[in-house]
């Protein structure tokens, strides 16, 4: 239900969803001040609600809106007590992650449906016979979430009204979809679960984007992309033509064999010529396409460093500066749709608790002052899903008004504390009467104590590095793991000395408030218990230990666990050096706040997975003699598309590398979007089927490594440099306190433009369900 006209000018209303609708005619008072009232909408026809008439409900209407407007959600529906109550079971936390479930369950089908993924390997020589679920078992609970789908639709329909939802197009695709599926699964299951072809596999990613509203955000933006991204494409095309005509004119083919290498291999005709100088775009068959003329002469090399120069160089980087610029753009007009929905939100809220008689005062000498009794306002707050940090400080600015009223402004700043960064306050240190436990705590508080254990902690790792290298040529029963245990225990009870010391220092609450202290204290207690289990298990320290595995894990393997342990805790050492900080925080936040980018990312995949079953499945199959394949000379090739020149899908053994399952094809285009070696499957593929193949890999390295890539590279960048910018005046202390809230909306606040409060109030005014009149 995301579609953003912003606010500024007319907007029509026939969009396609709704929350952010404006005639463009700004509302004027045209009632007298005393005459203000409150009315809602069950159906389409309204009746009045005077004053005091239902305080509880206009209570339950503020904290609705404000729940909305923290989640940037819309508020145009129903506003009733009984449909409030759904609304709230409906977005509350159980149904939303049991509608998050069945679509994951739904969308994992596809590992399990024919043809399955379940085994231990893809590669198609070794590859055994499957199990394929009984008719009826997949189809089962794929009834059961279309039926929960069915629910989530009534009851989105019902919430927002007829009239809203026919202009919403998300929900009638919806409808359509679910529609799609059941039919599809009716025919399945009157054909027996024979059928080779499910349509509903391939439209089943739509339950992912529907429900995610940022999803669909980042999906129109990129939509509103793709001319710039076409016009790129087209001069790519077109420079990549180019060059294919001057290189079938340089490399045509001689009189002389010894001097047809290019022409033979590369420039044989157009198709191979095309694809040649494409894959040479991507620099995954450099320098292998110009070795054989730049053999004969070194000017032959000119043509090809041109080709990249402009290709590679200039028109792909131009691709991702356009990519970045354009999507920003429209990520900003979304993003400002998604904070004028906040301010909406709360404005509604306001005008629904300053009703007559409930904490709103008008008078003539006033002029028509709205305000907000601070007690309703605190029971509102008391009802309100939130954050308690935030709740807690908007609490505790509304108490500081003197005279006990909120006007509308005032109202506005309070819920700025959404968008503040959260400071958390390490707990007071304890107070120790003993001059003993004051010295320790003197000492253990200090900064160059966490600077000595990070000196000890890359001693350690030193330590195990220089074992390792002496031992590389080893196996398990010959390396001798005396020494290492020796100084793994020498450490290890540094590193709990440490712990126990800085709990004294800090206490236990001081203790647990870093983050890097939890860190430390958890893989110190992990490896003191691993330890313990090996001096239990094998009486070390004696160095006559039976290398003969006779329990559950091996020496070596224990001794090995910790090592690999005590390397991850060398990572305690990002958050004392803020360019690390920054850059891991950043990360932390990639995978936090663009799980709408990573969604859209998995329905491509999702998509052209099932359509690479639909095409290749099976096209691939091993020679039945692979003997002979294996033993034939690399000069040497088979008889039909059997290959066995160097570099060709059957010399690298890429087998596993097919669509003969949902895993396998997963796997297969993540390969593909490497780019690296993708033109060996390109090349098996147009030999084992057709030539026209190499429009399906195309398409998807276009998707995937061109556009989605530089889609990623463009909000790593936008992200980092916020996080860098607002950390810029920090210290390394505050980096680790602070808890940056670093959603996609706060990354474009700083050039968000507010809507003003007539176009607020006009907005209001078009609520299909909540009447406000002056």
């Amino acid at each position: 239900m995301e579609e953003e006209p912003l606010l500024t000018g007319s907007i029509n209303r026939d969009s396609g969803d709704y929350g952010s609708h404006d005639n463009g005619e700004h509302y004027q008072h045209e009632e007298s001040p005393g005459s203000r009232r409150l009315s809602y909408s069950v159906t389409d026809d309204s009746y009045p609600v005077y004053e005091d008439a239902d305080a509880d409900l206009y209570i339950q209407q503020a904290v609705v809106f404000i729940e909305d407007a923290i989640q940037y959600r819309s508020i145009n529906h129903r506003v009733d007590s009984g449909s409030l109550r759904l609304y709230r079971w409906y977005y509350s936390k159980i149904c939303q992650w049991g509608l998050g479930f069945t679509i994951a369950v739904v969308l994992g089908l596809a590992f399990i449906e024919t043809p399955s993924s379940l085994t231990y390997t893809s590669d198609i020589r070794f590859k055994p016979k499957p199990w394929e679920p009984p008719c009826g078992l997949t189809e089962g609970i794929e009834i059961v979430c279309l039926c929960i789908f069915i629910l989530d639709v009534t009851v989105k329909s019902y919430l927002i009204g007829w009239e809203e939802f026919r202009m919403n197009k998300w929900l009638i695709g919806y409808i359509v979809v679910i529609a799609a599926s059941v039919i599809d699964w009716m025919l399945s299951i009157s054909m027996m679960c024979s059928e080779s072809l499910r349509v509903r596999r391939l439209i089943r990613p739509f339950f992912l984007l529907q429900n995610s509203s940022l999803m669909k955000k980042t999906l129109k933006c990129i939509k509103r992309t793709l001319p710039e991204i076409a016009s790129v494409i087209l001069l790519l095309a077109l420079h990549i033509c180019l060059f294919t005509m001057i290189g079938m004119l340089i490399f045509a083919k001689s009189d002389d064999p010894k001097k047809n290498g290019e022409w033979e291999t590369y420039f044989k005709n157009l198709p191979k010529a095309l694809s040649s100088l494409l894959v040479l775009l991507t620099t995954a068959n450099n320098p292998d396409v110009m070795i054989p003329a730049y053999s004969l002469n070194r000017g032959y090399s000119i043509f090809f460093i041109l080709f990249s120069v402009f290709g590679t160089y200039l028109l792909m980087n131009l691709m991702t500066a356009i990519i970045y610029n354009q999507f920003r753009g429209y990520l900003l007009m979304s993003v400002q749709t998604s904070i004028i929905r906040r301010r909406l939100g709360i404005r509604a809220a306001f005008e629904v608790l300053c009703c007559p008689g409930r904490g709103h005062t008008s008078t003539q000498s006033e002029g028509h002052v709205e305000r907000v009794a601070v007690n309703m306002f605190l029971q509102v707050m008391d009802r309100v899903h939130m954050k308690s940090y935030c709740r807690q400080a908007i609490i505790k600015a509304a108490q500081q008004f003197p005279d006990g009223f909120i006007n509308g402004e005032a109202f506005q700043r309070l819920f700025n504390e959404l968008d503040k960064d959260f400071m958390k306050e390490h707990p007071p240190k304890p107070e120790y009467s003993s001059p003993v436990l004051r010295h320790i705590q003197n000492i253990y508080s200090h900064f160059y104590i966490t600077v000595l254990g990070n000196v000890v902690a890359l001693a350690n790792v030193i330590c195990i590095c220089t074992v390792l290298v002496l031992n590389s040529e080893k196996s398990g029963s010959e390396k001798n793991n005396f020494y290492m245990e020796i100084l793994n225990c020498i450490f290890i009870l540094y590193y709990l000395i440490e712990m126990l010391l800085k709990i004294v220092a800090f206490g236990w609450r001081g203790y647990l408030s870093y983050r890097n202290n939890i860190f430390d204290g958890f893989l110190t207690v992990l490896l003191l218990a691993i330890q313990i289990a090996i001096f239990i298990t094998y009486r070390i320290p004696y160095e006559d230990v039976d290398p003969v595995p006779r329990h559950v894990m091996a020496l070596w393997e224990m001794v090995r666990l910790v090592n690999m342990l005590i390397v991850f805790r060398f990572l305690r050492i990002i958050p004392e050096i803020k360019l690390m900080a920054v850059v891991a925080s950043t990360l932390v936040d990639l995978v936090k706040n663009l799980r709408a980018f990573a969604g859209i990312l998995l329905v491509v995949y999702y998509m052209f997975a099932v359509l690479g079953i639909w095409l290749f499945q099976g096209a691939i199959n091993p020679p039945s003699n692979m003997s002979l394949i294996s033993n034939a000379s690399i000069e040497n090739k088979t008889d039909g598309p059997f290959s066995m020149d160097c570099g060709t899908f059957e010399q690298l053994e890429y087998w596993p590398n097919n669509f003969d399952d949902f895993a396998s094809s997963l796997v297969l285009l993540y390969n593909i979007m490497v780019v690296n070696n993708w033109h060996v499957f390109t090349d098996a593929y147009t030999r084992y089927t057709t030539e026209w193949s190499l429009v399906y890999f195309v398409a998807w390295w276009l998707t995937s490594s061109v556009m989605w890539v530089n889609l990623f590279v463009a909000l790593i960048l936008e992200n980092f440099t916020y996080k860098w910018d607002r950390s810029n005046a920090l210290s390394v202390e505050d980096v680790e306190r602070i808890a940056y809230q670093s959603t996609v909306q706060l990354i474009f606040r700083e050039h968000v433009q507010e809507p003003t409060e007539e176009e607020l109030l006009a907005q209001l005014q078009q609520h299909p369900h909540l009447h406000l009149s002056w």
